[in-house]
């Protein structure tokens, strides 16, 4: 059973392990203790609260289909999926098409739903909602505003006493979805960051220290003072930690909110093969930072009833499970993006056979 929303960092770890954990079969099984079918996923910290809450509705909803899902960062879920030892992926970061050439038969994207990378932070003193322009968040990553009551900070934040302490930057040791957000949004608004640090999934941070996973950053912001860092909302949401309000493309202070991942996803041109970034959207009201994440499947799933099974569970995600979506700091799909998907995913197949079928 999912624990409420208060629940604390320190417990969240143990709930994800607990809920997402792979099972050490593997994905050769294709049934297990009474005849259940196993689907097993990896890949992306980002959206993994909100897989947590999934399984645990699907499995009532569809109790002959056991889903696990691991929390290892985007990197190794493409890893994972392009050597079929999962039967989905899952990444913030839309595969390359350098990565997508070495699959050895076509991989799809399914968006499942929208997110916002924040910057959260451990200040004693200051409240959630400290102002930081694009410039002045570049230079704290850049090491060249390193202390809270830096002048930058201060011209930003009028009336809002400062601590005199130092910064720790927080971010991500592995390869992450997550940080080929935040970088990509950093390389638009900051030709300075993307000539010296670059994006990606993993890249060399010019100062700080680092964690792995969501949870790694989180848990060393909350215990570090002094410390910030970036997350996924819903991290920085049940933690209870203070958030940055940025400004956006449009000139406008944002706080991190789901209504702004929708607006930047409203305003965005959605290709077919639904990779595509929308960080730093022009859009009123969007938060800059904002993001699909993906399930990554392959469009023939050789066993039939597992692919069967994988297409309906997708199904019910972009339909029922955007309710989920809703309630816990992402945004759901927009309706027309997800009557696209559906037809998408009755395009699969699965052993020969439509995997949609009935």
């Amino acid at each position: 059973m999912l624990r409420p929303p208060s629940l604390r960092l320190s417990g969240l770890r143990e709930a994800l392990c607990l809920a997402l954990a792979l099972v050490a079969a593997g994905c050769q099984c294709s049934s297990g203790s009474g005849g259940a079918i196993k689907l097993n996923g990896a890949g992306a910290s980002f959206p993994a609260p909100l897989y947590s809450r999934w399984l645990h509705d699907y499995r009532r909803a569809s109790p002959t289909v056991q889903v696990n899902y691991q929390s290892v960062g985007s990197g190794a879920g493409i890893t994972q999926i392009l050597q079929r030892t999962v039967d989905f992926g899952a990444s913030d970061a839309p595969m390359s098409d350098a990565e997508l050439k070495k699959a050895t038969s076509p991989i799809l994207h399914i968006p499942t739903a929208l997110g916002a990378v924040v910057l959260t932070y451990n200040a004693p003193g200051i409240p959630s909602g400290l102002r930081m322009s694009p410039e002045t968040l570049v230079k704290v990553l850049l090491g060249e505003v390193a202390a809270w009551d830096h002048p930058a900070l201060a011209a930003e934040n009028p009336g809002t006493t400062l601590p005199s302490l130092p910064m720790t930057v927080v971010y991500r040791t592995d390869g992450s979805g997550t940080t080929a957000v935040f970088t990509d949004y950093l390389g638009k608004v900051s030709p300075v960051w993307k000539d010296r640090v670059g994006v990606g999934k993993a890249v060399k941070w010019p100062v700080g220290t680092g964690g792995k996973g969501n949870e790694g950053v989180m848990g060393h912001v909350k215990n570090t003072p002094g410390a910030i860092g970036y997350v996924e909302l819903e991290y920085a949401s049940r933690a209870g930690m203070p958030m940055v309000t940025l400004k956006n493309r449009h000139g406008d202070w944002v706080a991190p909110e789901t209504a702004g991942v929708t607006a930047a996803a409203a305003g965005a041109t959605i290709p077919d093969d639904f990779r595509v970034s929308i960080t730093d959207s022009p859009a009123l009201g969007a938060w800059p930072i904002a993001a699909f994440t993906y399930i990554l499947i392959y469009a023939e799933h050789a066993d039939a009833v597992r692919g069967k099974a994988l297409a309906r569970f997708l199904w019910w995600a972009v339909s029922e499970g955007q309710v989920s979506a809703a309630k816990m700091n992402y945004g759901r799909l927009p309706d027309a993006l997800i009557a696209r998907v559906k037809e998408r995913l009755g395009e699969l197949t699965a052993g020969g056979q439509k995997a949609m079928d009935p």
